[in-house]
């Protein structure tokens, strides 16, 4: 290895840091084809976290054997080829299940290991990877999902977000971080990519150097969600666009070299952050940079939260990019051949993935959208959804993930469309359900968030239950939202919902967003509303 890992004499580091230093996380992809001639019973129990770093996690229960993987998709930019290739695998191996994730990755179910070999071998035949989707190490970057198509973006940043990906695949000198270590690059101007929830993010930003005014980046660092969530610090520096990887690298070496190792649980760099603060940071940042400009304009745009629905113009004269809603983020591997035999009949083969776990068909000739949207798959994948179903997202849940304590994915989308067809509202609600506190379905930072837990009913039986987070945003810099005490029964959830957006609705301005009516009614009032529905007292709380 090219550097010294100095936490290797530190007698405090956790476990899972001492494995690592007995076998880098990559090193599991020589060992892939061994175990799959000789079956799942080969592989040692003290290697199956490994699997994190090929992108792949058992989901459960862990012994029957079963592969989740995670597919990069740096900013979600997908060739025909390649969601063809997708859609095989789903098919032949993933039991059709095809997943677009809220960093707008691929997710796969079921895959024995036995067919692991042939899955990379087809990725790779297509310029796609599943190395370090999962584990301590670079994740997947998410970024514009319409670069080179926004007319707003300040500039393309394919390219860039090429340059940085390509640099940390199997990169074994930082595949060794302390946890994993979450990356957006973008000049969306809309902060399509959620800036402020990433390890780092570079965000469009403009600076008048020598009286010449260019465009660049923001950086953003110690963003994050899980149970101790934090909002990213902005440093003080402009970055060039040619200075990104340069960049990307200082602060991954920081990362890896100072970041926490004795308790994983604070081993993100949002704790690092958290204790240095962003001037300490700077001053590290600048010894391996050397000199940076400081920070210049950022531009000041509603968020859009991933959202692209609708027909829009790109700007390339004559085209548009059409915006579709995936309930939930879930296809079968069949509508997804579909979406690509479309995308190739009208436009150029191109899919793009959203963070909000939708779809984007760029590059459609205007004289080519009227006969695409009479395509039968539109009835479902719509580019006009209804309101609630087209604002719900959802991690998987407690069908496949070990960690999750509750079913999300399917309760969601049937809370969702329950809703629509009790409840109109002339503002869309984020509706964001977790199934525990990870937060793979980034509840923290939804309208309405719903994580998920266990309770006891009144027969003393554990039943599948949620607490309702109220407030949440990334506009202006971005505020968590906050929890309203009590937990909901599973099955109580769409009532209680109801209630809770139908006070709303009756006491809200014509216009008015959840948000801006819980900062201006008060996180208490809505308390005093929740408990009336679940027949507790207010505490005093006029409703």
């Amino acid at each position: 290895m090219a550097y010294v890992k100095h936490w290797a004499d530190n007698e405090k580091i956790n476990k899972t840091e001492k494995a690592k230093l007995e076998k880098d996380g990559l090193r599991i992809l020589d060992d892939i084809p061994h175990y799959a001639k000789n079956g799942f019973g080969s592989i040692p129990k003290e290697q199956w976290d490994l699997f994190k770093w090929a992108g792949l996690y058992l989901q459960r229960p862990k012994e029957d054997g079963y592969f989740m993987m995670r597919v990069n998709v740096p900013s979600g930019i997908l060739t025909k080829p390649q969601v063809e290739t997708l859609a095989g695998i789903a098919r032949d191996y993933g039991r059709g299940v095809f997943d677009i994730t809220t960093r707008q990755a691929i997710q796969f179910h079921w895959l024995e290991i036995e067919q692991i070999p042939d899955i990379f071998n087809r990725l790779e035949a297509v310029g796609l990877s599943s190395a370090g989707a999962c584990g301590d190490i670079t994740r997947t970057i998410v970024g514009n999902p319409i670069a080179g198509l926004d007319p707003d973006e300040l500039f393309d940043t394919t390219a860039i977000v090429k340059e940085v990906y390509d640099f940390f695949q199997k990169n074994e000198d930082f595949s060794n971080l302390p946890r994993k270590y979450k990356m957006s690059i973008s000049a969306n101007t809309k902060n399509a990519s959620n800036a402020e929830i990433n390890c780092v993010s570079f965000t469009p930003a403009t600076k008048t150097i020598d009286g010449v005014t260019k465009s660049g980046f923001h950086l953003k660092v110690g963003g994050g969600l899980s149970s101790r969530p934090f909002l990213a610090e902005t440093i003080d520096v402009f970055v060039e666009p040619e200075r990104t990887l340069e960049i990307a690298i200082a602060v991954t070496t920081i990362f890896r070299d100072f970041g926490y190792r004795e308790k994983r649980h604070l081993a993100r760099l949002k704790f690092l952050i958290a204790d240095w603060g962003p001037e300490k940071f700077k001053e590290k940042l600048l010894e391996y940079t050397g000199s940076l400009p400081s920070k210049g304009e950022e531009p000041k745009e509603e968020w859009n939260a991933g959202y692209f629905y609708g027909i829009h113009d790109q700007k390339q004269e004559g085209l548009k990019f059409l915006g579709f809603n995936v309930p939930v983020g879930r296809l079968d591997s069949e509508e997804v051949f579909e979406f690509a035999r479309i995308s190739g009949k009208y436009g150029n083969g191109e899919i793009r993935t959203c963070n909000s776990q939708n779809l984007i068909i760029p590059n459609i000739p205007a004289e080519n959208v009227e006969a695409l949207l009479k395509e039968p798959i539109f009835e479902r994948i719509s580019i006009n959804p209804n309101s609630f179903l087209g604002h719900a997202v959802s991690c998987t849940g407690i069908e496949y993930c070990n960690l999750a304590l509750v079913e999300t994915k399917e309760r969601m989308r049937l809370i969702a469309e329950e809703l629509d067809q009790r409840i109109s509202l002339d503002v869309p609600i984020r509706t964001h359900m977790v199934g525990c506190p990870n937060s793979c379905g980034q509840r923290q930072i939804a309208d309405i968030g719903l994580q998920g837990m266990k309770m006891r009913n009144e027969k003393k039986e554990m039943v599948e239950a949620y607490e309702i987070y109220v407030g949440g945003t990334l506009n202006k810099g971005g505020k968590f939202n906050e929890k309203l005490k009590g937990k909901v029964a599973a099955e109580e959830l769409t009532d209680v919902l109801e209630e809770l957006l139908i006070y709303f609705r009756d006491q809200k301005a014509k216009g008015e967003s959840f948000f801006d009516f819980v900062g201006r009614v008060g996180v208490s009032t809505l308390q005093g509303v929740l408990d009336t529905i679940l027949g507790k007292e207010t505490d005093g709380v006029s409703v």
